[in-house]
């Protein structure tokens, strides 16, 4: 079997940890290209002894790769995943949330043959939660509470005019929707969007979203109501060099490109 031909578009905190994991070496599994907004400087790094891989614009990923890991703002969803969706590749997002704001990309990998990947990213249980919404799933509710600095710069924040860096006790900052939070907290709240679309959609999925001052980790906690499980589940990430966003979420792309080529896959 070939190998896997991957491109990285987007080279911040998780693009970087991504990549430094995949020039490790991983068997059947190739960086060959990451997507800049400028190629002609290439971003200093260590690449272990490794061939570097190319570095382009991020829509101009498609003719080198089979498929890109989207670690990019998520308002760039779109302009990366468009050519690879057109060519029936595939794509994996950890912007989820821009998936709402653009189902024409899940219409675009319809006509084409192309595939959309969500991996678990920051949150647990979207296995199970996909197993019980194969019978009937009577609520889902999730509660997430981060340190203050991992909501700085959120639209809904500078709308309602929060400075959740003056808070000195737990706040509740929003209390809505999956959609709600998606359009509100475009680079915080991916996971809540992940675990509306494994089960019971954006609109109905209930979410509470607390700024904490005395906390070092985001934590998320997902109850669900189902007639076949009882569901409660919290996880406790460890911030990456990006305090939106946790260490593990970068880990679990790898974990989803080692299935892709894994003679044994486990869960769902």
């Amino acid at each position: 079997m070939e190998d896997l031909h991957v491109g990285v578009a987007g080279f911040g905190a998780i693009g970087r940890s991504i990549a430094s994991q995949l020039a490790q070496g991983i068997e059947g599994i190739r960086l060959v290209a990451v997507g800049v907004r400028n190629p002609d400087v290439a971003p200093e790094f260590d690449w272990q002894g490794q061939t570097p891989p190319r570095f382009v614009l991020l829509d101009e990923l498609e003719p080198y790769c089979d498929i890109v890991i989207e670690c990019a703002p998520a308002h760039l969803l779109p302009r990366i995943a468009t050519p690879f969706l057109k060519a029936g590749k595939k794509v994996v997002s950890l912007s989820s949330g821009a998936l709402l704001a653009h189902p024409e990309l899940v219409d675009l990998a319809r006509a084409h043959n192309g595939q959309i990947l969500v991996p678990s990213g920051a949150i647990l249980g979207l296995d199970a939660i996909l197993g019980a919404a194969e019978g009937t799933i009577h609520s889902v509710k999730m509660t997430s509470r981060k340190p203050v600095k991992g909501f700085v710069g959120a639209p809904f924040l500078e709308k309602q005019n929060i400075d959740v860096m003056s808070l000195k006790e737990p706040t509740l900052i929003f209390s809505g929707t999956a959609r709600e939070a998606a359009s509100g907290f475009p680079a915080n709240l991916n996971v809540a969007v992940s675990v509306s679309l494994a089960g019971v959609g954006p609109d109905k999925t209930l979410l509470e979203v607390w700024a904490d001052p005395t906390l070092e980790r985001n934590t998320h906690h997902i109850e669900v109501v189902s007639d076949s499980a009882l569901l409660s589940m919290e996880i406790q990430n460890i911030p990456s060099e990006n305090p939106k966003t946790g260490r593990i979420t970068a880990q679990s792309a790898i974990a989803l490109l080692r299935k892709l080529r894994a003679p044994l896959s486990i869960g769902t």
